[in-house]
């Protein structure tokens, strides 16, 4: 999984006047858990652009005072008006300990009920995964080629032995529905059926009562 790097700066003070200072002056305060005692330090606002602004999933590399932390984003709160950057909380990753992250989906091919009328129901535009960090999706590829009308793909198509999916097996992924034109469509071809039976069958009784005479 590709990783991105945060340039921080430890706080010494993490009280409420120094946490407004630090807004104030576009910064963010973060902690980093995980590994023995919390680490509060703050970032640039912008140096959350990669990290949080992308349907990519990055692991990141936090750089504070010659420390490097690899880390993966736990949690990330927005001022309700502004829409700013307000706090962000990490999580220490280690080699041998599994962690729980959001790994965009991409869907790919062209289904053969999409090519039939039907219309691509996308549940999950992500999904959680848990792993060992070297094991970490940068995606999750869904194929939906195979798929007809009516058909679903599930969670449990996915599952592999390198992550397990937080997701019960039977949630669905993506789906292709009867759209609207398609159901017209298809009741119309229906009528057309039957009275092409109604008038066969009224060819075949003219012909026996012609025979019979």
């Amino acid at each position: 999984m590709k990783s991105i790097t945060i340039q921080g700066t430890k706080r010494e003070s993490v009280g409420k006047k120094s946490t407004k200072a630090l807004r104030d002056a576009e910064l963010v305060p973060c902690v980093v858990y995980g590994g023995g005692e919390p680490l509060n330090f703050s970032a640039l606002e912008k140096a959350f652009k990669g990290l949080v602004y992308t349907p990519e999933a990055h692991t990141v590399s936090i750089e504070v005072d010659g420390q490097v932390i690899p880390a993966v984003l736990q949690d990330i709160q927005f001022h309700p008006i502004t829409d700013k950057i307000i706090h962000a909380d990490f999580y220490r990753l280690s080699d041998d300990k599994p962690v729980v992250m959001e790994v965009p989906v991409r869907v790919t091919g062209r289904s053969k009920g999409v090519v039939a009328g039907g219309v691509l129901r996308q549940t999950y535009r992500k999904l959680k995964v848990k792993a060992i960090p070297a094991n970490l999706p940068d995606e999750i590829v869904v194929d939906i080629t195979s798929l007809k009308i009516g058909n679903k793909f599930y969670v449990e198509s996915l599952k592999n032995d390198k992550y397990t999916f937080m997701h019960p097996d039977n949630a669905v992924v993506v789906a292709v529905k009867m759209s609207r034109n398609a159901s017209k469509n298809a009741a119309a071809g229906a009528d057309d059926e039957d009275e092409e039976e109604v008038t066969e069958g009224g060819a075949e009784a003219t012909t026996e009562e012609t025979s019979a005479e």
